[in-house]
């Protein structure tokens, strides 16, 4: 008689398993998690068996095995290193709609187009409707080969027949894995899948991007192995109400995470954009008053945005803070060393305070610039043109340095700005074309504004 196999329930967040369900996870606090999946009696066995491959020195390992190609996409070529690296895993994970199938059927296309194999596998859509996506974005090379199945055993006789140096499956949790307990999606069946792929890119040297769901949280749907399997995890975001497409490195065993690729969404797919600051302030022509520009770091990449303030007399006895694109805890909080600081009446207007472009900033940088904004609509004064201001603004109406702030002021040098205004700078900061005003305080910053 086969003996029974034992039902356990398994964690997607952190692997925790229970053989019981439990509406909430012991280990990690999640609700709903619990997953059910059958596993056997496990057997364990000290039988030594004999290496398929030598181990080696480690000084006797070709460096050159780990090179990179380009993917013929800049953008997504920053974010992974340098390029695709052969026999890697990459996991692309973002919201529904943003994007991610349109960003890899492009990438496919660059890469068909180097007379190179590139296979698409789909498991959510008909061949015909990415098809018809290609065609729409031009993306049409008679080398980028395309099957529509949801099988993995199916999908390994794809690449074993057209041979790609490239695979792309969209997605790892539509894929069904024969033989694993479970619905496709599930525990089990997304932890077998990705598993299968990795060792067929480690053995065959073959590429593998992923696409994957996220759940409300933001988090990559599934079992939290899914990202300790694969070698690189993206993140694909951005809002619906604006065209900006980030694209940032969560995992990366090949470069560094703190690089961010730029895209936007276009009638025509996906465009990556290598200048995002010519596109936040490719609307600005002469200077209106209640605007500042500053320039924000997005991980180690620097970007001008434009910060614009709006002050009015109060419809209602509370006067209204309302904030788009910044933190709308600490924009009130500048409000409020302006007034307190400088004699600002801020305090009985309506204060709107946005950023422009769909960009969407928290760091402390800006706080100069929300301060000089609002100054500027209060007066009705417009900034000086091509000026820049950088600082964070401390309650005792202090202005504290801001890391990358050299960083910071050659990019703004770069796009043709002549002055900035800075916190009181430790040593002398030279920038070639770029007049640096130093204060000590937020006052003393105004001041410096005034007579310019």
């Amino acid at each position: 008689m086969a003996k029974k196999q034992r039902v356990v329930h398994t964690c997607s967040e952190c692997g925790y398993t229970s053989p019981k369900w439990l509406g909430r996870c012991p280990e990690c606090g999640s609700w709903g998690t619990l997953q059910q999946e059958a596993q056997g009696a496990p057997r364990l066995s000290t039988a030594p068996l004999t290496p398929t491959t030598k181990a080696q020195p480690i000084t006797a390992i070709n460096a050159t095995a780990t090179h990179t190609i380009k993917s013929g996409i800049g953008e997504l070529d920053r974010v992974l290193g340098s390029g695709v690296v052969p026999g890697s895993v990459v996991l692309m994970a973002g919201e529904p709609g943003v994007g991610k199938s349109t960003l890899l059927l492009e990438v496919a296309s660059k890469w068909a187009g180097n007379d190179r194999r590139a296979l698409y596998v789909t498991a959510e859509e008909s061949a015909g409707q990415v098809r018809a996506r290609a065609e729409r974005t031009g993306a049409l090379k008679d080398t980028l080969f395309l099957a529509a199945e949801s099988q993995l055993d199916t999908v390994f006789g794809h690449v074993d027949e057209v041979k790609p140096s490239l695979l792309i499956v969209d997605s790892v949790q539509t894929m069904h894995a024969a033989g694993v307990e479970g619905v496709a999606g599930g525990v089990a069946q997304s932890r077998a899948v990705t598993a299968a792929l990795t060792t067929l890119a480690k053995t065959t040297n073959l590429p593998i991007l992923l696409v994957g769901h996220v759940t409300k949280d933001g988090n990559v749907a599934g079992p939290r192995v899914l990202e300790h399997l694969v070698d690189v995890v993206l993140n694909f975001e951005g809002d619906r109400q604006s065209s900006l497409r980030m694209l940032r490195g969560i995992k990366n065993r090949f470069g560094a995470t703190d690089e961010v690729g730029c895209f936007e969404q276009t009638a025509d797919g996906i465009r990556e954009v290598p200048d995002p600051s010519g596109l936040f302030l490719s609307h600005r022509g002469q200077t209106p008053d209640g605007s500042a520009v500053t320039v924000a770091m997005d991980g180690v990449r620097p970007m001008l945005a434009e910060v614009q303030a709006l002050t009015v007399d109060p419809v209602n006895k509370s006067p209204r803070r309302v904030v788009t694109g910044l933190d709308a805890n600490r924009v009130p909080m500048v409000l409020a060393v302006l007034q307190a600081r400088c004699g600002e009446r801020t305090n009985d207007k309506d204060a709107y305070v946005a950023t422009v472009g769909g960009v969407r900033i928290t760091e402390t940088a800006t706080d100069l610039a929300v301060a000089l904004a609002t100054w500027s609509s209060l007066h009705e004064q417009p900034l000086p043109p091509k000026t820049v201001v950088i600082g964070e603004v401390g309650l005792a109406g202090e202005l504290r340095r801001v890391p990358n702030l050299g960083r910071r002021l050659q990019e703004a040098a770069r796009l043709g700005y002549t002055q900035a205004i800075v916190p009181k700078l430790g040593e002398p900061l030279a920038i070639d074309g770029l007049r640096v005003h130093e204060a000590k305080t937020l006052a003393e910053a105004v001041k410096i504004l005034a007579g310019l």
